[in-house]
């Protein structure tokens, strides 16, 4: 395929764009110019790029119907089987559908992607398949995941299994469902505000957001390159611990990582927390307006029983916490509309694997099939672009620069304590908007519950959610946070709670 010459109409309205005042004559000349170097883009079309390896066979699968999807949360079915043996063997796994599976259908949540298959695997696609896991398919996730509700896929919301009215969370929202209703034993997720921390809590699953660039991120749809986090969700710890052991580790494509060390995950599993120091973070807590008394009561009951388990329990205060949902809203949006929409998902200026296929799709779809984003994408590009242009990227410039000091001030707490916990979410799982709300609830629904969640991945700090107990039958999660790289000491301190409260997570 031959690059198009570029007409003077097109360089005309370019330099507009960029406020150049340029005659038709110096248009001329500048189309000659450019023609010389459109030959470079011609011979990288003859190179032929590197591509992600797809070992194992497959066949693309189904959409499966109504009567198949109890909770809306499949996107589609397949059956992907790697090595007959491995750490995963017998294990059936559900991607987010975010993650490329060559050869099956991926959506992103979004309608303008409908129809859309990679012709890649992600990283820990590869991995999984090699520790002999089965793919069994994909989950249905928010519309490009931008929600920590249920409610803007564009196949349907997805409902939870404990109380159909009521949202799952998300944005990985399809895989926490599947895993707390037994339909597969483990997910991945991914998450950039909260999306595997907020489902898990209101499915009531245990969900680890692992230390950033710990998992390579490669061959997933990105949100913004310092906030993308993909891990693994399950029903309990030791098969949170066996999927990020077989994920983790730098594949050399992702500049997201940086060499963290891989441990064995499960050995950090012992029962107990002897001569741990975990600090409740009360900023966590009675957040004005959203918090539930009885999700603060649980959480704070929760931690305070790991006393039982050998653990020094205390209350602290961080207060620059409450400023971590400000900062991540300071660049978060306006980081996602460069990245992920200017930049047709990939941007530029970073070194590793760009996935070409999808990057041209949604540039295309973008182009001509914007109304058909969810009303938080829009708000999200209305309000990034607005930003941008207004200020020059000043914002997101001081966002990044400030969340150091937020990174700061919770090292600090780690001087005295191993782990700090709080409320994952300040409430239960909310009912589903209706399909006629107006965009104000719909808008705020989707984002009301990430003021816990966010603020880790702005610091890039591992952070679980384990679940507690129900209150008035809908689950309350307990979010545990760790040094960065410090995955296993979350591991540890869940896997106590675990047992002794004897919470491994029934099917429903």
């Amino acid at each position: 395929m031959s690059i198009k010459r570029p007409t003077i109409e097109q360089l005309k309205k370019i330099a507009e764009g960029f406020n150049l005042n340029l005659t038709n004559n110096d248009l001329a000349s500048y189309q000659k110019l450019i023609e010389g170097t459109l030959e470079s883009y011609n011979r990288l079309n003859q190179i032929g790029e590197p591509s992600l390896p797809v070992k194992y066979p497959r066949t693309s699968g189904y959409r499966p119907n109504s009567e198949e999807n109890l909770y809306n949360a499949w996107y589609w079915k397949t059956s992907v089987k790697g090595n007959s043996i491995g750490n995963l063997a017998g294990k059936k796994i559900v991607l987010k559908d975010n993650v490329s599976l060559a050869g099956v259908p991926m959506m992103n949540g979004s309608a303008i992607l409908e129809g859309f298959v990679p012709d890649e695997d992600a990283t820990i696609v590869s991995r999984i398949l090699e520790a002999g896991g089965e793919i069994v398919g994909k989950a249905v996730c928010e519309d490009f995941c931008l929600s920590g509700a249920s409610h803007t896929s564009a196949t349907g919301p997805v409902l939870n299994p404990h109380d159909l009215t009521r949202s799952t969370g998300g944005s990985s929202s399809g895989s926490a469902a599947l895993v707390a209703a037994g339909e597969v034993d483990m997910a991945i997720g991914a998450d950039q505000g909260g999306s595997i921390r907020i489902p898990s809590s209101w499915c009531g699953v245990y969900g680890l957001k692992p230390t950033f660039g710990l998992v390579p991120y490669t061959g997933i749809a990105p949100i913004e390159m310092t906030i993308d986090h993909t891990g693994p969700i399950a029903r309990t710890v030791e098969d949170v611990a066996l999927l990020l052991e077989v994920i983790a580790g730098d594949d050399g494509l992702d500049p997201r990582q940086s060499g963290l060390k891989v441990k064995s995950y499960l050995d950090s599993l012992v029962g107990n927390v002897r001569n741990i120091k975990i600090g409740i973070v009360k900023e966590g807590f009675e957040w004005e307006g959203i918090s539930e008394e009885d999700v603060n009561q649980v959480v704070r009951d929760a931690a305070y029983s790991l006393e039982n388990s050998g653990a020094i329990v205390e209350e602290i205060s961080i207060p620059m916490h409450r400023d971590g949902v400000h900062i991540w809203n300071g660049f978060g949006i306006e980081g996602l509309t460069s990245l992920m929409v200017k930049g047709n998902s990939m941007g530029s200026n970073w070194k590793g694997h760009y996935s070409t296929k999808f990057l041209d799709a949604f540039g295309k779809a973008r182009k001509t099939r914007a109304d058909e984003f969810s009303e938080t994408t829009k708000m999200s590009i209305l309000l990034g672009q607005y930003m941008n242009e207004q200020y020059n990227g000043k914002y997101y410039a001081i966002g990044q620069n400030v969340a150091r000091k937020l990174k700061q001030a919770y090292d600090n707490a780690f001087k005295s304590y191993d782990v700090l916990i709080m409320p994952t979410t300040p409430m239960k799982a909310q009912k589903i908007p209706s399909p006629d709300a107006p965009i104000e609830e719909i808008v705020n629904k989707a984002f009301e519950m990430i003021n816990n969640t966010a603020p880790f991945n702005i610091t890039g700090h591992p952070a679980m959610n384990v679940p507690c107990e129900k209150s008035e039958g809908l689950p309350v999660g307990m979010m545990i946070v760790g040094r960065v790289g410090e995955d296993d000491i979350v591991l540890r301190v869940a896997h106590a709670f675990q047992t002794i409260h004897g919470r491994v997570v029934n099917k429903l």
